[in-house]
C-alpha cells in the first residue's frame, strides 16, 4: 500500500498516511481540524544495466538494435597536417 504525505493549510502540520488506493483522501487535520491537501513530490527513478531497450522482448531489424561492438563505424575522415617551412 502506497504512503501518503499531507499537509494542513491551516496550522502547516505535516502527516504521512498509509492507504490503499480506493481509499478516499484524508481532508481534515487531526490537530486543527484544517483543510489537508496531499503533497505531491518527485520520485526517484534509477534505470540500471546495459539498456531499456537491449532487454526489451521486441524483434527489431533496424541497425539501431544491435549492440554497439556490432554497429559498423563510419568513416573517420583524414587528418591533415601542416608543414613546417
Amino acid at each position: 500500500m502506497p504512503t501518503y504525505q499531507y499537509r494542513c493549510h491551516n496550522c502547516g502540520s505535516e502527516l504521512e498516511a498509509v492507504q490503499k488506493f480506493s481509499d478516499p483522501a484524508l481532508t481534515v487535520c487531526p490537530e486543527c481540524a484544517g483543510e489537508l491537501r496531499k503533497v505531491f513530490s518527485a520520485v526517484g527513478v534509477v534505470f540500471k544495466g546495459s539498456g531499456f531497450y537491449r532487454t526489451d522482448s521486441r524483434k527489431s531489424t533496424s541497425s539501431s538494435s544491435l549492440p554497439a561492438t556490432e554497429k559498423k563505424s563510419s568513416p573517420q575522415p583524414a587528418k591533415v597536417e601542416a608543414k613546417s617551412a
